[in-house]
């Protein structure tokens, strides 16, 4: 796990936004936690957030896309229980990929455990979650166009909304 450089998705620190994984670092953790056992998108969420108590919470469009890519490769997949939800399990070439990648996966370890303990008692993870949320819907609704006048007040006038409410909490 590196700070700057590619990766899927971010992390949230003292000083502001930044990466929080490195390229297929993201896949690898939700690998490892798929293979302890079968989980759903917003549990693989939830486990991370916890794992480094909160110095990181995944978006839905970062898990989501990730589970797809881990399903595409044959790591994991979800058999047909008929429920709304996909349960999401590890296959036999995802095993042997976590354990060819032990050794990255360990150092990610340690790296997630460093994190947790710089950030215990800092922000609360669920405010950080909400905080990437705003920010996701932000710039997926900017990439579908620029905002007229009348969208740009709205936008605004919401967030400045939202900002009045967490002042009176």
């Amino acid at each position: 796990m590196r700070r700057g450089g590619h990766g899927h998705g971010h992390g949230h620190g003292r000083h502001g936004l930044r990466r929080f994984f490195a390229h297929g670092d993201l896949r690898l953790v939700v690998l490892h936690l798929i293979g302890e056992k079968p989980r759903h998108g917003y549990e693989l969420i939830k486990a991370i957030e916890e794992s480094v108590s909160g110095a990181y919470s995944p978006s839905p469009g970062t898990i989501y896309p990730t589970l797809s890519m881990l399903e595409d490769q044959g790591y994991v997949q979800v058999p047909d229980a008929g429920g709304s939800k996909k349960l999401y399990e590890i296959t036999p070439e995802g095993r042997a990929y976590l354990e060819q990648n032990q050794k990255p996966l360990e150092e990610l370890h340690r790296q997630m455990e460093k994190a947790a303990e710089a950030h215990r008692d800092n922000d609360a993870p669920q405010v950080v979650r909400a905080m990437e949320n705003l920010r996701l819907a932000l710039r997926l609704r900017l990439s579908r166009g620029p905002l007229t006048e009348t969208e740009l007040d709205k936008v605004a006038a919401a967030i400045d909304a939202a900002a009045h409410q967490v002042e009176k909490s």
